[in-house]
């Protein structure tokens, strides 16, 4: 009796076990990390995650996507860079196509760094917030010291029947920066 009830026993937990697959996400591919900060690319969508320092759990991950159209990805980094050469007076603000960004930066130990402020699904209500980095993480970051920045502008594949038109991305969002003045780009 006993040797039934162990061989049903060792047969139950054999069925258990095999009803789990494990999934391979090779779409998913990591840009550049530092810290609690990433940059990821899934197809042409670009993530941003960081850990949320405005919450009181600290295990809170965020993130931010946005589509790499007219250069969007490059374009960010370049104006993450400028604000380390001239600090703007004000924050960077960025509409995404379902939040609201803003970079903000500030002097940590006579270093310049950046912040990113996340106002989710563009409620000022929700905000979370990334450690303050330095140009040397931001590059590292955006994959310039791996050389993952190439994969920017390389394109995804997509079918033909599921391309959609007309989405909301952050190329066709205007940073504005309050009171600060714009330069002419040469």
């Amino acid at each position: 009796m006993r040797k039934i009830i162990l061989l049903i026993t060792c047969m139950f937990g054999i069925s258990v076990f095999s009803q789990i697959k494990v999934l391979k996400n090779e779409s998913l591919v990591e840009i550049g990390k530092d810290n609690s900060v990433g940059l990821y690319k899934k197809e042409d969508k670009f993530t941003v995650n960081y850990q949320d320092l405005n919450t009181s759990n600290l295990n809170t991950i965020r993130s931010f996507s946005f589509q790499n159209l007219n250069g969007d990805v490059a374009g960010l980094y370049k104006l993450i860079l400028d604000g380390f050469i001239s600090a703007p007076e004000e924050n960077i603000v960025l509409e995404l196509p379902n939040d609201i960004i803003e970079l903000h930066y500030e002097k940590n130990y006579g270093q310049p760094t950046v912040q990113f402020i996340q106002y989710i699904n563009k409620n000022r209500k929700y905000v979370g917030k990334s450690q303050f980095l330095t140009q040397k993480q931001v590059d590292k970051i955006f994959g310039r010291t791996n050389g993952k920045y190439s994969m920017y502008d390389k394109p995804a594949t997509i079918n033909q029947g599921t391309a959609t038109k007309g989405t909301n991305t952050a190329s066709t969002a205007t940073p504005a920066s309050g009171g600060s003045k714009k330069k002419a780009r040469k």
